[in-house]
């Protein structure tokens, strides 16, 4: 196994550490104030276009394409890794970049899927950063967890489909600047479970798109956010479908492999940022007549982060690798792990921080409560984590099937 970067990756990442440095995180305050004042939690802060401008100057653009898009992207999951873990050090970074959910995966599936007009529409602008998009998937009345639950319809009249559907965490939905969805429902509920499914572009400003309202999140909802939404005899060309009719289930899971590496390793990113905030308040604090950082417990807290940072970037390279060296479908097991156990260490390592840091842990003076509310709810995203469990428990057993009794075979 080699897990060591590309030259290129090598200095990309050091642009990007210095771009986060010295121009990103000086910003995250700016950026704060400018939402505030504006009264409106999904309003875009004028400081956001300033940072896409100096990322472009800078040649951090596109960077997570895994194939040249008009001279972005080209690297592959073991070297944009690493730079998912400097994206999470912030939360305007993925964004600043033109890195940022659920805008890659759309852009990633228009690229592979799309057709020569939906590219030119739609991609080509989401590429420039002109525009956002959503992704509407999960239901409130199913559970999503299982994606071949999905009760939306798409349903063919002549030349065109007709959509309907309840959607809810349709992420992205409520930025002002998102102008298309892709959305799946199921074209054929008389197939089987795997191709019932399709996958639709429709543009947010089609009649019958009503977004209701946008879910907080342990009370953030903030920027694109996550909307509930409805689609009621939604009408688009047949040309919006997105691959072919009963594809729905395999364009989401060529989505989801890639994206996994992409939450993990800035999941990563958030607990090294914790970490650091918490070595910094420990020698910064005193109680009890000596610095936090001489107490027993603090140490055996920070060593415990280490660990499990190291650990879980470790394991997270080596689905990078895998995937990049004998295909995603080989490396499930290890996608698998990495979804569970980078949630699990960020959400740990940042718990201790909050404790670390007593009561201003909680407050929005400092990050670790956004960054509590976003590690918790990696629990959840692109899959529960007992979905994941689940598929790692069935292989590994799968290879003990022969010594089940015959009658349980």
């Amino acid at each position: 196994m080699d897990f060591a970067p590309s030259d290129r990756a090598i200095q990309l990442t050091a642009k990007l550490s210095e771009f986060d440095s010295d121009i990103v995180r000086p910003a995250e305050p700016i950026y704060r104030a400018q939402r505030e004042e504006s009264g409106d939690p999904h309003f875009p802060p004028p400081v956001m276009a300033e940072l896409k401008t100096e990322a472009r100057k800078r040649d951090l653009w596109n960077l997570f394409l895994p194939e040249r898009v008009n001279g972005w992207g080209g690297l592959s999951n073991l070297d944009y890794a690493p730079l998912c873990e400097v994206m999470g050090m912030s939360p305007l970074l993925s964004e600043a970049t033109n890195c940022s959910a659920p805008d890659t995966g759309n852009m990633e599936i228009l690229a592979q899927f799309g057709t020569q007009l939906q590219r030119e529409q739609w991609l080509q602008p989401l590429l420039e950063g002109e525009i956002r998009s959503c992704f509407a998937m999960s239901e409130p009345w199913v559970a999503s967890s299982d994606a071949t639950n999905i009760a939306a319809r798409i349903e063919r009249d002549g030349d065109d489909y007709v959509i309907n559907g309840h959607k809810w965490f349709t992420s992205g939905a409520l930025d002002p600047r998102c102008k298309v969805a892709v959305f799946m429902g199921v074209t054929d509920p008389d197939t089987d479970t795997y191709h019932r499914q399709s996958m639709i572009l429709v543009p947010m400003d089609s009649p019958g798109v009503t977004v209701r309202r946008g879910l907080p999140v342990f009370g953030h909802s903030e920027g694109g956010g996550h909307g509930e939404t409805l689609w009621e005899n939604v009408r688009v060309p047949r040309e919006n479908l997105l691959g072919e009719e009963g594809s729905g289930f395999a364009i989401a899971q060529a989505r989801l492999g890639p994206g996994r590496i992409h939450h993990c390793m800035r999941a990563v990113g958030m607990a090294e940022r914790a970490l650091d905030l918490m070595c910094m308040r420990a020698q910064m604090r005193v109680a009890f007549k000596k610095p936090l950082a001489d107490q027993g417990v603090v140490q055996e807290r920070i060593a415990e982060s280490r660990i499990e940072i190291e650990q879980v970037r470790l394991l997270t390279l080596k689905a990078a690798w895998m995937m990049d060296t004998v295909g995603k479908k080989n490396a499930q097991t290890e996608i698998a792990a990495i979804k569970v156990m980078a949630a699990q260490v960020a959400t740990d390592v940042i718990d201790r921080a909050i404790q670390l840091f007593g009561g201003a842990g909680v407050t929005d003076d400092w990050p670790l409560a956004s960054m509590y509310a976003h590690a918790r709810t990696l629990h959840l995203v692109d899959g529960p984590d007992e979905v994941h469990m689940r598929q790692i428990a069935r292989r590994e057993l799968g290879r003990y099937a022969h010594l089940r009794p015959e009658a349980y075979q």
